[in-house]
């Protein structure tokens, strides 16, 4: 066995395990090896494939009955391999394989306690997780997890706050201020990347945190409770990494989670919404103007309308029919209070689909703690019974439970559009809260809030974004004015076949392909000055194709649309405006063209 040197891990170890995996020839997964510090204090060690040491993470949990945090030692391991193969409604690759290795190593105390650490890697990433021997029920007081990166490593963290709404900054590992911050948070190591978050969180146990120690790169994790009762299972702390692409294009997250709860999915339609409650406050109380929505959306193939806070009861049935009539679908807003019991929850939400009502977006819910996790599961079974589509607004991230529970479309966890935010924040959100599941962001706000990313930058973020309900942030009149935009904007799927990244740095810039059927949509955004972007197309395939461009016109104009056929491995490259972009949709020359180009 070989000890892989790092220059920040302390030079005395008690003892140590390797883990040896077998993936595909041509992978090149992370390396996770089990160490004993002093103390019998256990602590797994992340290295890349080359043994750059990227995180070291300290482990152990406490319970009411047991301390198994130190005094630990290893007395057996086993291995196995997992292989699955699932499909997603939504997401950045509906049809997944799931290849992971699995050791779980068996530890115990003095006193004959157990404790197994279950370790799964993937070409991806690593996670672990805790389990209790022979245990269904123990009261957790805590977690010794703590992930230890380089101080000096990059960092884009998320000052922590239950919404997840705070704004994300750029710092150091070392010199971020002491305090909580929020999953996922991203480090850059040497050329990889590191991105900590957690899977399979649910109402088993609860959601966490990661607590800074000042002038160190150690992120300790925090329960969201004091006690915790739990079903002697913990979820999976899981570290994404590898290069930028890696990490953005990883499905691993969902891969850990539970399995689908059912099988038909029939019901389920992921698509763009039409809403009204970011550029006019006072509309969903307004039946007549939620009607000139729904005629919009009827004109731009937009399957849904989302009516928000101010609903009225007296005329929400009506509403559904009208909108029926115009094939088009009606989802209602909720705050959680509403649906706080299962009595309550129930008679509302039956109610509702009653009406026709085909979702559900419930709000405020602003707590990881075991309790609302609790509320979580119930929600999402109750709707499924009442095939309801659902999203979570002024949630949590996503831990997983759009795989779970399939008719979960989207969450918000981040700070969208609604916080009115720079730009800058769109080119950090796709490496950071993106990565983990479908993203409610609520983008293509063109007169609407601060109006600091360009037009076309703003028409790029249903593509850079990825959310199973994408909700268009302004008004009718807004899109309309535009109609090369609109046009443009019609033709952006919201479920993705594939996904790539193609370039990018966060908080400079973000060039992001997502493919659906035959057709690849490009989208590409900056931040800060005017410079060039350039998008590689060799990875796309064997080309070669047509692309139909759209680029920032004349200030907060229309785009301009073009045309050009370019090689497979050829490149678009564009001179864009201050926090400008471009968006593409590309289609195969050897198909033949028609006169609408790509547009369908």
């Amino acid at each position: 066995m070989k000890l892989v040197r790092r220059s920040f891990v302390p030079r005395r170890i008690a003892a140590m395990l390797v883990a040896c995996f077998c993936l595909p020839a041509l992978a090149t997964p992370p390396l996770a090896t089990l160490v004993f510090r002093d103390g019998g204090q256990p602590v797994l060690t992340i290295t890349d494939p080359h043994g750059l040491a990227l995180v070291d993470e300290t482990l152990g949990l406490r319970t009411m009955e047991a301390d198994l945090t130190h005094g630990l030692r290893l007395v057996g391991t086993t291995q196995r391999q997992l292989t699955e193969r699932y499909r997603m409604t939504v997401g950045k690759r509906l049809d997944r394989h799931a290849n992971l290795s699995e050791t779980r190593y068996a530890l115990q105390n003095g006193k004959g306690q157990k404790l197994d650490v279950v370790v799964r890697v993937a070409n991806d990433g690593v996670a672990f997780r805790y389990e209790l021997p022979g245990t269904a029920q123990a009261t957790v007081t805590g977690e010794a997890t703590a992930f230890a990166v380089p101080p000096a490593a990059r960092a884009w963290l998320l000052p922590y706050n239950p919404q997840y709404e705070k704004e994300r900054i750029e710092t150091s590992a070392g010199s971020a201020a002491p305090g909580d911050y929020g999953y996922p948070s991203l480090f850059q190591v040497g050329d990889n990347y590191v991105l900590v978050t957690e899977a399979n969180a649910d109402g088993r146990y609860d959601g966490s945190r990661l607590t800074h120690a000042a002038n160190s790169g150690t992120y300790a994790l925090t329960l969201a409770d004091a006690r915790v009762e739990s079903t002697g299972v913990t979820p999976w702390r899981t570290v994404i990494a590898g290069d930028l692409a890696t990490v953005t294009e990883s499905t691993l997250v969902d891969d850990l989670a539970d399995p689908a709860r059912f099988a038909d999915t029939s019901w389920i339609r992921p698509g763009k919404v039409a809403w009204s409650w970011l550029s006019e406050h006072d509309s969903p109380s307004n039946a007549e103007r939620q009607k000139a929505y729904v005629d919009f959306a009827a004109r731009n193939r937009i399957p849904y309308v989302l009516v928000d806070e101010g609903w009225n009861e007296s005329w929400v049935p009506g509403l559904v029919r009208y909108a029926n009539a115009k094939h088009v679908d009606i989802l209602l807003w909720f705050h959680w209070s509403k649906l706080d019991t299962p009595a309550k929850r129930m008679a509302e939400l039956a109610r509702v689909k009653g009406w026709g009502v085909k979702g559900v977006k419930i709000d405020f819910m602003e707590s990881d703690s075991q309790a609302r996790y609790r509320w979580y599961d119930d929600t999402l079974a109750d709707t499924a019974k009442l095939h309801l589509m659902v999203n979570f607004h002024g949630a949590t991230i996503p831990h997983g439970l759009a795989r779970t529970w399939p008719h979960l479309m989207t969450m918000e966890g981040v700070r969208g559009a609604e916080n009115d935010p720079p730009a800058a924040g769109n080119t950090i959100q796709p490496y950071t809260r993106n990565v983990v599941g479908s993203m409610d962001y609520t983008p293509v706000a063109f007169d609407a809030g601060r109006k600091e990313a360009s037009i076309a930058h703003e028409l790029a973020l249903p593509i850079v974004f990825e959310s199973g309900w994408t909700h268009l942030a302004d008004m009718p009149e807004a899109y309309e004015r535009r109609p090369q935009a609109l046009a443009f904007l019609d033709q952006v799927p919201t479920a993705w076949d594939e996904t790539k990244l193609l370039g990018g740095t966060p908080g400079r810039d973000a060039i992001f392909a997502r493919r659906s059927g035959d057709r690849w949509f490009i989208g590409a955004i900056s931040a800060g000055p005017a410079r060039r972007l350039s998008v590689p197309l060799a990875s796309l395939g064997v080309g070669p194709w047509h692309a139909d461009i759209v680029r920032d016109g004349v200030g907060r104009g229309d785009v301009v649309r073009s045309a050009q056929n370019i090689t497979a491995d050829g490149a678009l490259s564009f001179e864009v405006s201050v926090n400008g972009g471009f968006a593409a949709i590309l289609c195969p020359l050897a198909k033949g063209q028609f006169a609408s180009g790509c547009y369908r």
